[in-house]
Parts: structure tokens; C-alpha cells; sequence
């Protein structure tokens, strides 16, 4: 049977933007379908905005710090509308390059809502098409608990368009994007309150990094509590309120939930073409990105494996190559470095200092907290924090956390030494760039347990 294209791709956010463009470089027919924004998630409402907000955020502390070197800042105040306008110019910009992407190699795109039918026809929009190969890269969407009152809260994807700036926020959640998002607000002046249901918030990061960066955060002014139990959201003349589990309440201008992401998989007629769903509603794939129908793929947050970007543009890559060069690629999901940017930032790469236990019995733990040089002439306490875990038995170092200033430019790095099996004698040989703060992974000699 001839098919209208080779493959059809359902969500152009990083993923699928990624196997698109490069399946129709090798040469496939390839349409790819978007209701939303060219670039998904990450482009729109996700890493970028949020990582240009934190660079927004942090000018409040530069101002402070750079009186001690000498500079006069005088009456500074702070324009939302302005951020935010050149927030906007610079996330069209990025649409237009991700149109260009798919367009210059042929890919046809669709912007509008596109739903199978069977497991090769596609409703896109008011008619149908056909494909021999079809990709659902959806991606996934803000969770907010069922509550009273959670029509009264806002997302991420809210956040990043507020009208006006609240002076008084609460942001409910223990993961990274509630944790950026609280560091966010309070650089800009806001007055914030985290609130996390558990005893500690980053819930799978290393627990001397959750408990560093708990210590930062209530430094820099943040109210966060834990144990925290928001039963009922409600609108005062005071405000929001946030009523909570024993009895207290909390009033701003506005609550921001981020208590995790769920797949996006509802609406893309997965049931018609008989794809299997798991419990969280993440489409079930094998070791390909094959669904139980063998035409069908998944990739990306809609498979809950790793919500990470460039984790789905190597699941794209993948997908391209084995269908469309022959090729048999597998994304290694071991070792992916990440980074949280809350403030200050959380890199990381490899297992917890617990995981690493179970796996390394002879576990060597090397760390370092230290006040960096920036601020040893300001009033500024913050503080960095570094550890890397060496497996005893071979000399291999397995992992390397940090908690400070471009922790994740560091901790790219590091990566690449893990990934290729650096040992701890390499590091300690290797010369350090002074003065730094990344030079403090090369002279860690000794064992802190």
C-alpha cells in the first residue's frame, strides 16, 4: 500500500523536531503536527523562558555585590513588562529557527490538532492523511492535584505570562521546577513561600544536595516549609489562600503548582489505534521506542522515561537513523548529567551518595563546601558545594554533584570524564585552572568518609 508520507509525527517539541528533520534529511517523506508552538515545552514554557527568568533574577544580588568592587548603583528598579516582552521576542525567534529546521529539509508541517484513527491514518485538523511510519512525541503537561478551589491556582505554563508581577507568591511542589521557580520570584523581589508536602524537597538528587540547596534557599529569604499539606485553595480580599492541612493558611497574589507532570497522551487517539498506556497514562515502549503496534513510536516525556530535552533529541536521532538508515542506535541512559537551575545551581552526573552505596561497596566520598572568591567581598554568604564518589575498588570516579554558581557548565565537563571512565588518580593529575571554583574537583585529596 502507498502511503501519503513516510512518517508522520505527531508534537514538535524537541524530540520530535528532532527525528522529523533529520528523517527527512535522510531522505523520507516526512509531516510533522503541532497544535500548540513550534518548539514544545521546553522552547515555549519550559527551559528556556525559565532559565532567561533565573538570569533575570539574579541581577538583584549582582547590584549588591558590586558596590563592594567599587561601583555606585543607584535607584534600581525592576520592569516586568519589559522581561517579559523580550522574553516573548526571543521565544518567536526560536519558533521561526524551528520552522526553518523542518522546512529546509522538506518536512511538512501542520499546525493544528492531529489524532490517529487507525495505526496508519491520522486525523490532521479537518481531514485525514496516511502514513507508513507514525511518531507520537506529545510530550507532557503540568499536574495540579484535585482540590477545592484548584481553579484558583496557576502552572508553569501560566507562569511564564503573569500580566503583572505579585509581590506575594506561594509555590506548592518539592521538585526542580518549584524549586527554580521559588529562587526565581525571590530574585526579583517577591515575597515567596515554598510549600512541599514531604520532609524534604529534589526527591531523588543526592540528600547532601537537598539538604545544601535547603539551606541556601531559607538563606536567601525564601519561607520554605515542609510538611506542608495544601487541603484548599480559595480568594480573599486579602488575596489567594492557600488552606492548609493543620488549620494554618497562607495568603499571596498567587499560588503556582508544580507537583510534577503527567504524559500527554489523552488526545492522540492512542485507543482507535490500539496503543498501550501504563498507569500514569506514559505510552509503553520497547528498547526502539516501539509500541505494541509495530508501526507506532513514542519518544520523549509522553514515554515518562527521562523528562529531559536532550534526552528525547537523542531518542529522535535514534528513531531517524534506525528507520531511515538502517542503523541500530540505543540512548545509553546511564550517566546523563543534569542541572537544576535554582540558586544557586544544582549539576549533577552519575548515582546519589545512597545509590552508590549499593552498587560500590568499597565507596569513597570526596567533598568540599566553601565560600567562592566573588563573594568574599560582599555581604553575600552564599556558599558552594562540591562531592565526588570514587569506587574504591577500581579508582573510578562514578559520580560528581555541585551546588553553586554555573554548577551545570562544570558538571558538563566532569561528564565526559565520567563517561569515559576517569579514575581518581586522573583527576588529581589534572592541573586546575586558579583561581576557579571547578579547580576544587582536582584537588579534592582528602576522603571525606
Amino acid at each position: 500500500m502507498k502511503y501519503d508520507y513516510d512518517l508522520f509525527v505527531i508534537g514538535a517539541g524537541s524530540g520530535g523536531v528532532r527525528a522529523a528533520r533529520m528523517s527527512a534529511n535522510l531522505g523520507a517523506k516526512v509531516a510533522i503536527a503541532e497544535e500548540r508552538y513550534l518548539g514544545g515545552t521546553c522552547v515555549n514554557v519550559g527551559c528556556i523562558p525559565k532559565k532567561l527568568f533565573v538570569y533575570g533574577s539574579h541581577f538583584s544580588e549582582d547590584f549588591d555585590e558590586s558596590a563592594a568592587y567599587g561601583w555606585n548603583v543607584h535607584d534600581t528598579d525592576f520592569d516586568w513588562s519589559k522581561l517579559l516582552a523580550n522574553k516573548n521576542k526571543e521565544i518567536s525567534r526560536l519558533n521561526e529557527i524551528y520552522r526553518n529546521l523542518l522546512e529546509s529539509p522538506g518536512a511538512e508541517i501542520f499546525e493544528t490538532h492531529a489524532a490517529l484513527t487507525d495505526d496508519h491514518t491520522i486525523q490532521v485538523g479537518d481531514h485525514q492523511v496516511t502514513a507508513d511510519k507514525i511518531l507520537v512525541a506529545t510530550g507532557s503537561w503540568p499536574v495540579v492535584p484535585d482540590i477545592p478551589g484548584r481553579e484558583h491556582v496557576q502552572t508553569s505554563n501560566e507562569a511564564f505570562f503573569f500580566e503583572s508581577l505579585p509581590e506575594r507568591v506561594i509555590v506548592v511542589g518539592g521538585g526542580y521546577i518549584a524549586v527554580e521557580f521559588a529562587g526565581i520570584y525571590q530574585g526579583l523581589g517577591v515575597e515567596t513561600t515554598l510549600l512541599y508536602r514531604g520532609p524534604l524537597f529534589l526527591r531523588g538528587f543526592d540528600e547532601s544536595v537537598r539538604e545544601f540547596v535547603r539551606d541556601q534557599l531559607i538563606e536567601k529569604g525564601v519561607d520554605v516549609r515542609f510538611n506542608a499539606i495544601v487541603d484548599k485553595a480559595t480568594i480573599t480580599t486579602d488575596g489567594k489562600v492557600a488552606r492548609l492541612s493543620d488549620g494554618s493558611r497562607v495568603v499571596a497574589d498567587e499560588i503556582l503548582y508544580a507537583t510534577g507532570r503527567r504524559p500527554l497522551s489523552s488526545s492522540c487517539g492512542l485507543s482507535p489505534a490500539g496503543v498501550q498506556t501504563d498507569a500514569r497514562a506514559a505510552i509503553r515502549v520497547n528498547s526502539d521506542y516501539r509500541t505494541n503496534v509495530p508501526n507506532i513510536y513514542a519518544i520523549g516525556d509522553v514515554i515518562d522515561r527521562m523528562q529531559l530535552t536532550p534526552v528525547a533529541i537523542a531518542e529522535g536521532m535514534c528513531i531517524a537513523y534506525n528507520l531511515f538508515a538502517g542503523e541500530s542506535r540505543k540512548v545509553n541512559y546511564n550517566d546523563i548529567p543534569t542541572s537544576v537551575f535554582c540558586q544557586p545551581n544544582i549539576g549533577t552526573v552519575g548515582p546519589t551518595e545512597a545509590v552508590a552505596r549499593t552498587t560500590y561497596p568499597d565507596l569513597h566520598v570526596y567533598e568540599s563546601s566553601f565560600r567562592p572568591l566573588k563573594y568574599t567581598m560582599s555581604d553575600n554568604q552564599e556558599r558552594t558545594y562540591m562531592k565526588l564518589l570514587v569506587d574504591g575498588g577500581s579508582d573510578r570516579v562514578v559520580a560528581a554533584h555541585m551546588v553553586g554558581p554555573e554548577a551545570g557548565e562544570i558538571i558538563q565537563g566532569l561528564a565526559v570524564a565520567i563517561k569515559a571512565g576517569a579514575t581518581k588518580e586522573d583527576f588529581d593529575a589534572t592541573i586546575g585552572i586558579h583561581p576557579t571554583a571547578a579547580e576544587e574537583f582536582v584537588t579534592m585529596r582528602d576522603r571525606a568518609r
